[in-house]
């Protein structure tokens, strides 16, 4: 039997470059709904010999998965420097309903939301939302604290209050909701990485590096 070796040479260089396989990728909520749905999609074009299976999970949970090995790769929120790609620079915003009295502001500062009943998630980066209130010496006391974004939506929605949220949510944010940009201006960053004390599963760095170019180098 005949062997085509231009043919083998090009397989053989998709393999190197992690072209096959299945990637468990564990990431926030806010992240698996605002950020994935699209790199999902950009990834399945690119890199259609990889299949991405995400795992949802708090900062915390997502990070021990990683180091583990229940997860391949993952989405980490400021993570101490090392060799992930940044995705994204992620900052905080105000999420209003679009009848509230600053829904039309350009830019809104926590204190003027300090007589709104604050509403937070517990997947939702409280301890940035803290340094937040914090910077502007206004006091951190959520009226209500919920598990899953989802709910959280649905109490602006409802009136319940005002809560504040990553720039990352926003394509999951409904038209009766607004998402405004809030003082003091706080970012998270958001880095696609692979464990730190094992080896990479061969895909994630070439998965790291095209949605790195798919997102515009990271800034948002």
């Amino acid at each position: 039997m005949s062997v085509n070796i231009p043919q083998l040479r090009a397989l053989l260089a998709v393999v190197d470059t992690g072209g096959f396989g299945t990637v468990r990728l564990a990431a926030t909520p806010s992240v698996s709904k605002g950020l994935l749905p699209g790199l999902l999609r950009h990834w399945r074009q690119v890199q259609p010999g990889v299949t991405v299976r995400v795992f949802e999970a708090d900062s915390t949970e997502v990070a021990v998965w990683l180091e583990e090995g229940t997860a391949d790769a993952a989405v980490l929120v400021d993570p101490p420097p090392g060799p992930g790609r940044q995705l994204a620079a992620d900052c905080y915003r105000a999420l209003l309903a679009r009848d509230h009295p600053l829904a039309g502001e350009p830019v809104v500062h926590v204190r003027d939301l300090a007589d709104d009943p604050l509403l937070t998630s517990t997947n939702s980066c409280e301890s940035r939302i803290r340094t937040i209130h914090r910077l502007a010496g206004v006091p951190f006391a959520p009226a209500q604290r919920v598990r899953d974004l989802p709910t959280l939506i649905s109490m602006v929605q409802a009136g319940v209050g005002v809560a504040i949220l990553s720039e990352v949510t926003r394509s999951v944010i409904p038209d009766d909701l607004v998402l405004l940009p809030l003082e003091p201006h706080v970012t998270r960053r958001l880095v696609l990485s692979g464990p730190s004390a094992r080896s990479w599963h061969a895909a994630v760095g070439a998965l790291a590096t095209s949605a790195v170019d798919h997102l515009g180098g990271g800034a948002r």
